[in-house]
């Protein structure tokens, strides 16, 4: 079940066997042991030093870290340097704020003597299902906020992971032995879905974080509500690109190219829907094509790669059959062309209307939609008419303007005149059927945290 097999070759590297069930007794009981001996009895401090230790080593292994993940799941070698990078700056982030961020919060009493303070501490043991594209990154942003909390990981990654997820796993295990913390801080598991779901409805686990599809989250939090856990989850999104004025067309269009072509295309919080007001459209359209088919697969090794091949067999399946279902109910082809293996050259298509499945789905890989508007009040209602609601564009000279979109856009996050602009500090989530709940910034060390007020009498 666990194996990594090279999407650019098809030759699968190594197998890895998956956990037996008395295995993850083991697992819990460890994490367990962890947080009732080490993280709620050691400061906030400690478990910081540990975290910036875990950060430290990305940074010292980074290219050995990049070149697994390049064979893992086909990210181009530079993008794989710069997610090693990002996870770091991530664990770093909580590091350098977890004392600040988890401070005692004084409540200002209207009546009665005496004080009254909000201490935040952790819950325990907590259950992370990770996806497969973004290795690294996707655990920093789980796992560094709350072992900083004072909760302990139980990490579930990826299938297709598995050399990542034992990495990770190794520098865990190499700063809690440089720093004397306890080993079940954070725990790897091979499980099988099935021993997911007993994972999550062991009394000792406390919560569930879920990144990946619908599928996954429903399955997910149906298990999580019946067993009353608490549950976050970061699914699915097809974010809109909302173009309503430009003093350069072609530079709006290139950063459309980089928000849909990042991560060969797999990403959840990607542009996929390409919105662009009447008068700018045509030129818009032709400086798109142009800019996203001159990014063609390529080696995932070199550095001079932008666009690598797809993840597996099953995700280039899965994409041809969605484009050619789209081709199929009427939506016109402005480019595509045919895939090589894994290789899966970008298509742009138009005239996707509501009766087709394309106008709902999200394409997860280089496939764009382009769709013409004749107002600001057309395209919100058009970037609204979807089933997501995870991230979305908007470019426009006018700030009001924008600031007028962004508020009426369902989404969880709004990006004016910028792409690709993540950041440690900088809020990560959705509505709608894209999930619930926050990572990154303050607000990821708010979701599996017990804000305990404490009451003095005076």
């Amino acid at each position: 079940m666990y194996a990594v097999v090279n999407p650019a070759t098809g030759e699968t590297l190594r197998e890895y066997p998956t956990l037996t069930d008395a295995g993850v007794d083991e697992a819990i009981a460890s994490a367990h042991g962890a947080y009732s001996e080490w993280s709620r009895r050691v400061s906030v401090a400690d478990r910081a030093a540990l975290i910036a230790r875990v950060a430290a080593l990305h940074t010292e292994r980074r290219e050995e870290l990049a070149d697994i993940i390049v064979r893992e799941m086909g990210k181009p070698v530079e993008q794989a340097l710069g997610e090693v990078d990002f996870a770091a700056a991530i664990y770093q982030y909580y590091a350098d704020n977890g004392e600040t961020f988890l401070a005692d919060e004084t409540i200002d009493l209207s009546e009665g003597g005496g004080s009254a303070f909000v201490r935040r501490a952790g819950l325990g043991v907590l259950l992370g299902i990770m996806p497969w594209n973004f290795p690294y990154y996707q655990v920093a942003r789980f796992a560094g906020p709350n072992i900083v909390v004072g909760n302990t990981i139980v990490l579930k990654h990826a299938p297709q992971c598995p050399e990542s997820a034992a990495a990770i796993a190794d520098m865990f295990e190499t700063a809690v032995a440089e720093l004397g913390a306890h080993s079940g801080v954070y725990v790897n598991v091979y499980a099988t879905n099935d021993q997911a779901a007993t994972i999550i409805a062991d009394p000792r686990v406390q919560g569930v974080s879920v990144t990946g599809s619908e599928r996954a989250g429903a399955a997910v939090a149906e298990i999580a509500g019946r067993n009353l856990k608490k549950v976050v989850l970061e699914l699915g999104g097809s974010d809109p690109f909302i173009l309503l004025s430009s003093d350069d067309v072609a530079a709006a269009a290139q950063d459309a190219v980089n928000a849909r072509i990042d991560n060969n295309g797999q990403s959840c919080n990607a542009a996929k829907r390409f919105i662009v007001i009447d008068e700018l459209f045509d030129e818009f359209q032709a400086a798109f094509v142009e800019a996203f088919t001159a990014s063609q697969p390529a080696d995932p090794t070199s550095a001079d790669t932008v666009l690598g091949p797809l993840s597996s067999q099953a995700a280039t399946e899965r994409l041809q059959e969605q484009l050619d279902r789209a081709i199929a109910q009427g939506a016109t082809v402005l480019a595509k062309g045919e895939t090589n293996g894994n290789f899966f050259p970008p298509a742009v298509l138009a005239d996707v209307s509501p009766a087709m499945d394309a106008f709902h789905e999200e394409f997860f890989g280089p496939v764009a939609a382009l769709y013409r508007v004749s107002s600001e009040e057309e395209a919100v209602a058009l970037a609204n008419d979807t089933p997501f609601g995870l991230g979305s564009y908007v470019y426009s000279t006018d700030e009001e303007q924008a600031l007028r979109v962004a508020d009426q856009i369902d989404a969880g996050m709004v990006w004016i005149n910028i792409v690709l602009g993540d950041a440690a500090e900088l809020p990560f989530g959705g509505v709608k059927r894209s999930g619930s709940g926050r990572e990154m910034g303050r607000f990821a060390m708010e979701e599996f945290v017990n804000k305990k007020l404490i009451r003095i009498n005076g």
